[in-house]
């Protein structure tokens, strides 16, 4: 049997769990559900600690008739609000699906009893690619402790083989790792810091690193040139590759992805007659040919002369592959 002295609490849970607008409580419902708690006691009661709990914050609303109607108001989220954290735990492939499921259903909590099936209703887990790792929130975790401490972390790196089969890279090789700031980029999540193996800043994929550990000793601190918006820009799509000035000649058209890709400070020159060029610094790779590939002519690299014929020797690499 349940103490009275957790009455209150009692109500509100149950105010949370079964009310909105759409659906008050009288009394009397209230009654009952204390019974099945243990809890008994009277209208009058229950009433002066309904009131209490208005009192205290919580928004309660009232509608009084003559059987007065009781449902929580402010929840702290707005539907829309919960549907936006909703899609972006679906959408994030560096959470298991396992995980997703206890997540949203946490969120779905939060809302209203019309709203929590609304929710729920457009649910859609398995039609996203999802991390194997279970383990990836403990290592969001010890990533963010390890930040806020300054204190550097081991790990191992996951690969896979030609068989699909995961794999150890470089054979097992540990990573001492300094890290200085987590990114979520395409629904992935990275960690930017200070690799020993590479010698200078890098990125790695969240749920790819495995065993990781807090180790003392051996912090490196972030180097003075570093900032994190300026990494992103120019590790072009979270892929690493040389760093060079690079000039593109643009078609009009496609000014909105180049102000979407690199801000809307960007230096344009308008040539006229709808063109324009674009000078960038950034991670030229194959991710960053693919980009301007992706644009159909649209999007021209014009210098330096060694980037342009590595994009055309790109292209006569795929056409051999195919051949």
């Amino acid at each position: 049997m349940m103490s009275n002295k957790n009455r209150p609490l009692v109500i509100l849970r149950y105010l949370w769990e079964f009310t909105d607008e759409e659906h008050p409580a009288i009394i009397t419902e209230i009654l009952s559900y204390l019974e099945t708690q243990g809890i008994h006691t009277n209208r009058k009661t229950v009433a002066a600690d309904l009131r209490d709990l208005q009192d205290s914050g919580w928004d309660i609303i009232c509608t009084r008739s003559r059987q007065n109607r009781y449902f929580i108001g402010d929840r702290g989220w707005e539907l829309p609000e919960l549907k936006l954290i909703i899609d972006a735990i679906q959408a994030a492939q560096f959470i298991s699906p396992k995980k997703t499921e206890q997540i949203l259903e946490k969120l779905t909590r939060m809302a209203g009893l019309t709203d929590r099936g609304e929710l729920r209703k457009n649910l859609h887990i398995h039609g996203t690619t999802k991390t194997a790792n279970g383990a990836v929130l403990y290592t969001i975790d010890l990533l963010h402790n390890a930040i806020h401490q300054k204190q550097p972390v081991e790990f191992q790196y996951m690969d896979y083989t030609s068989n699909k089969e995961t794999a150890l890279k470089h054979h097992g090789q540990i990573y001492h790792f300094s890290p200085y700031d987590l990114i979520w980029n395409n629904d992935r999540y990275y960690v930017v810091g200070w690799s020993d193996r590479h010698n200078k800043v890098v990125k790695f994929r969240v749920d790819r690193m495995l065993y990781p550990s807090l180790v003392t000793g051996g912090y490196r601190q972030p180097p003075k040139d570093y900032h994190v918006e300026v990494f992103f820009q120019q590790v072009f799509q979270m892929y690493d590759g040389k760093f060079c000035q690079v000039r593109l000649r643009c078609a009009e058209e496609v000014m909105k992805h180049i102000i979407d890709r690199f801000g809307e400070d960007v230096d344009t020159d308008d040539l006229g007659n709808g063109i324009f060029e674009v000078n960038v610094f950034l991670s030229v790779s194959p991710t960053f040919y693919a980009w301007v590939f992706h644009f159909d002519g649209k999007i021209r690299i014009e210098a330096p002369e060694e980037i342009r014929k590595g994009y055309l020797s790109m292209l006569q690499n795929a056409l051999e592959v195919q051949s």
